[in-house]
């Protein structure tokens, strides 16, 4: 690969994109018709949240269903935050983006096929759709329990037979270039995104990747706090990347904490589907009674934010590490059949979900804040959009609904698409122009300075524990403004210290990790000392009640 990624004269817009999940994919395959496309992406392409997504992808699907209750849902589960129109918009425009999934290859799981003693069924309703948490009625779509493989697959075939998406991987995005980092003044406005900085962890050179467009599609922040279901990816890079570039951020005090991952000592980051509860599994206590109705009328089946933070009080009040999830009154078969990939490996771990209940413990799950963009997916940062969960685009308000991810994931890197293609294009042609007074000059190289080799890795590998055990205990599931207090002021001392390895130090995927998780440790921190009510996922002992007067608003920083 050469060491720089030049802009050029070439007609062809060029388009960064970092990530290569669902979001990224996706719109990486649009963009290749008209666009030289460069997917970077940290470790290997297929690697990410997507590939771990179990339960499938929400969806208007069934004549039993409606835009009008998807919506409503979703309204129910954001707490009051949800924007309006872009409730509407993914709604409406769900089912057409998951029908091009469907023709790009994704198998998603049928409920029947034709007999002869049976008429063939209606194409819309050939899927079987399960329920989930939150959900009034059967809309997701999945391929058994391994949906987001599927997807991932499926793209990534495509994207890799394409002539026209490069596919960079274990390349590490350092920093967005923008003109303000040119210019050395970064006390106005941040100007256009002109591409980014990224570490070819092969050779251990920083290349300049320029680009028209720039596209965020890298994922959540999960990897922030000690359990988490999150691929060890999830560190927080674009939402780093974009703050420190000048963007807007929202919404991060609301970090989602999936109720059901597996407790065991050998098992790594497994999640339990929603989808099981949804199927009729239910939470019991370490006493095998069933406590979930205590807390909503909707028992096992609550919004995910009602349901860890029941289990939490219930794992406090008991002193255990877990509650059960038990299946067992489920017929055999049918779970077998539905969730393979949980029953295999669950019985790996000694654990038959037929005959013995899953023990589970909530963990961090998905960032339901992000970089703030629009309709259109653009960030505040001409030039650069975000897609995919590295957003906040105003679907989640303060509490994602369950599958509603993949969904907004798709329509987004379309809208992002659709706005990015003629504004890639015009600026291709003010640089084919070649006139200064509207293009920059080349991108300057990457300078390390000074900076030597790290010759020892102690210090990182102490300090991202310290930061992940310090979101688990002081900014968890149930907060206060004491201990936020207290994490704001040992990260800002973190902050200082890491900053000073950042200049000191060659870089390397653990440097820059652990540069962006305590940055964005910072920022959900920030945001939930700003708001001073309980909502949705922000939960504290000081400010227990909702306040819809003072704080039915996003938080931005």
């Amino acid at each position: 690969m050469p060491s720089s990624f030049r802009q050029s004269r070439a007609q062809r817009p060029k388009v960064l994109i970092l990530g290569s999940g669902i979001a990224g994919l996706s719109a990486a395959l649009k963009f290749a018709d008209s666009c030289q496309v460069i997917v970077s992406t940290k470790v290997e392409p297929e690697e990410g949240s997507t590939r771990y997504a179990q339960g499938g992808i929400a969806s208007v699907w069934s004549k039993e269903d409606s835009f009008e209750e998807h919506k409503k849902d979703t309204h129910v589960a954001g707490a009051g935050l949800c924007l309006e129109a872009i409730v509407d918009l993914c709604v409406r425009e769900g089912p057409a983006r998951v029908q091009e999934l469907i023709d790009l290859g994704v198998s998603f799981t049928k409920s029947h096929e034709p007999t002869t003693d049976r008429p063939p069924v209606d194409p819309a309703e050939a899927f079987d759709l399960h329920r989930e948490g939150g959900h009034s009625q059967r809309r997701i779509l999945h391929a058994d329990d391994l949906t987001g493989w599927a997807i991932e697959k499926a793209l990534l075939d495509r994207a890799q037979s394409n002539p026209d998406i490069t596919l960079l991987d274990h390349h590490v995005a350092i920093d967005l270039i923008t003109e303000a980092k040119i210019r050395g003044d970064r006390r106005k406005s941040p100007g256009r995104c002109l591409g980014a900085y990224v570490l070819d962890e092969k050779t251990g050179k920083v290349v300049t990747i320029a680009a028209d467009i720039t596209l965020l599609a890298s994922g959540g922040a999960g990897k922030v706090y000690l359990y988490t279901s999150n691929p060890d990816t999830a560190t927080g890079d674009g939402i780093a990347m974009a703050h420190r570039a000048g963007a807007r951020v929202a919404n991060l005090e609301f970090m989602q904490f999936h109720p059901t991952c597996l407790f065991h000592p050998a098992a790594r980051n497994f999640l339990i589907s929603e989808a099981l509860r949804g199927e009729g599994a239910v939470l019991r206590n370490s006493a095998g009674e069933e406590f979930m109705q205590k807390y909503h009328a909707l028992g096992s089946l609550a919004p995910r934010d009602i349901v860890a933070r029941a289990i939490d009080m219930e794992m406090k009040r008991s002193g255990n590490k877990h509650v059960l999830l038990d299946a067992t009154h489920l017929a055999p078969d049918e779970l077998k059949r539905k969730f393979p990939n949980i029953y295999e490996t669950c019985l790996r771990f000694g654990i038959d979900i037929t005959t013995i209940p899953i023990p589970v413990v909530p963990a961090c799950h998905y960032t339901c804040g992000g970089v703030r963009v629009d309709e259109h997916a653009r960030t505040s940062i001409e030039g650069l959009y975000g897609v995919g969960e590295v957003a906040c685009t105003g679907l989640h308000g303060a509490n994602r609904l369950a599958s509603n991810s993949l969904l907004e994931a798709v329509v987004f890197a379309h809208r992002a698409f659709e706005d990015g293609l003629p504004r890639a294009k015009a600026f291709a042609e003010l640089r084919a122009q070649g006139d200064p007074a509207q293009v920059p000059p080349p991108l300057p190289e990457w300078d390390s300075g000074r900076a030597v080799h790290l010759e020892e890795q102690i210090d990182i590998a102490a300090t991202w524990h310290e930061i992940r055990s310090l979101m688990w205990n002081y900014v968890g599931i149930v907060r206060s403004d004491r201990r936020l207090e207290r994490a704001l002021r040992r990260l800002e001392v973190l902050k200082t210290e890491i900053q000073q390895d950042y200049w000191d130090y060659l870089l390397t995927r653990d440097l820059i990790e652990l540069r962006n998780l305590v940055t964005v440790a910072e920022l959900i921190v920030r945001c939930a000392l700003a708001r001073k009510e309980s909502r949705g996922l922000h939960y504290t002992v000081d400010h227990p009640e909702r306040d819809d007067i003072g704080f039915l608003k996003d938080t931005v920083l």
